[in-house]
């Protein structure tokens, strides 16, 4: 009994054990990995999508998908840099209310992108890899209408604090990171909408009949992602103080990536926002851990895409048992 109890830990924890393992090894082999100042660029550099994947993982638990994020990033970062440049007509130290009022018109338009997914799902019963894999090609589209195709650098010289700035120590996004977690986790753990979420994932049609409005959670997840991904747009600009349409490429697949390697199951129902922590993180390590290591990007890339395969394995594996 107590044999089996142990193994059935074991496989609930085995993307933790991968992680402390992988800890470990860099650690004894990479000299200033374990370093205060180093593992504080290691939450920083996942903050974007370490709450993205917060997100996602919500979507996916509840049976659906977001392929957009990455071009919600690019438009999200391009679109506060257009408003904040049109609000203070182009002046070079743009007032504090002109960076808020852009940062509210970027919130609202990412969280009505995601509100037209869900209405699309419920209306036409167009699956949300369609939609949003037609929104990825939009949102990218129109970063590049926005700016022209050229960065818009239109922030006040405070702006930088966003995604560069510290308090007490610690980088300003690992805090928004930090509030991402807290916010999809107490959802997911503690509240009406999230025990809906499991139960539209697990079985859409008896939740239904159970009285549930499978629609209305299935668009709250949508619009969640898409503000957080908007989110990361606002930092990301911060941090290159412009809009830029070229950021961001790719982070879907990096974001789903960590979501599945954290054993949430492409099939719905199942994983939890700590284990998409977990698989962000694990990414985020093994990226700095190859940075140390002196891996050109090239190799960075092959071994990243061959560990990604061999977790999915094992989450699959896991998931069968």
């Amino acid at each position: 009994m107590i044999q089996t109890d142990l193994i059935s830990i074991l496989r609930r924890n085995s993307m933790l054990l991968i992680l402390l393992s992988l800890y470990v090894l860099v650690a004894s082999t990479a000299t200033g990995f374990m370093t205060v100042n180093n593992q504080l660029n290691i939450l920083r550099n996942i903050a974007v999508p370490g709450m993205i994947a917060f997100g996602m993982a919500l979507v996916i638990i509840v049976g659906e998908i977001d392929l957009s994020v990455g071009s919600m990033v690019a438009v999200s970062a391009c679109l506060t840099a257009w408003l904040v440049d049109k609000l203070s007509g182009g002046a070079l130290e743009p007032a504090v209310w002109t960076v808020i009022v852009a940062f509210g018109g970027t919130l609202l338009f990412a969280s009505s992108i995601g509100l037209m997914a869900g209405t699309l799902r419920q209306k036409i019963n167009v699956p949300t890899f369609i939609t949003s894999l037609a929104m990825m090609a939009t949102l990218a589209g129109l970063a590049n209408l926005i700016t022209g195709g050229v960065p818009i650098s239109s922030f006040p010289s405070w702006y930088y604090v966003i995604g560069s700035g510290r308090f007490w120590g610690v980088p300003v996004p690992v805090y928004i990171l930090a509030t991402a977690f807290v916010i999809t986790f107490t959802i997911s753990n503690f509240t009406a909408l999230g025990r809906s979420i499991y139960a539209v994932g697990g079985n859409m049609e008896a939740a239904r009949l159970s009285g549930i409005d499978v629609w209305r959670t299935k668009t709250i997840c949508l619009m969640m992602t898409s503000v957080f991904a908007a989110t990361g747009g606002i930092i990301y600009s911060s941090l290159v103080n412009a809009g830029n349409p070229t950021i961001a490429r790719g982070m879907e697949l990096e974001v789903i990536s960590a979501v599945i390697i954290g054993g949430i199951s492409l099939f719905g129902g199942k994983g939890t926002i700590w284990g998409a922590f977990i698989g962000v993180l694990f990414l985020g390590v093994l990226l700095n851990a190859m940075t140390l290591w002196g891996f050109n990007p090239y190799t960075q890339q092959v071994i990243k895409g061959g560990l990604i395969l061999g977790a999915v394995f094992i989450n699959f594996f896991i998931d069968r048992k």
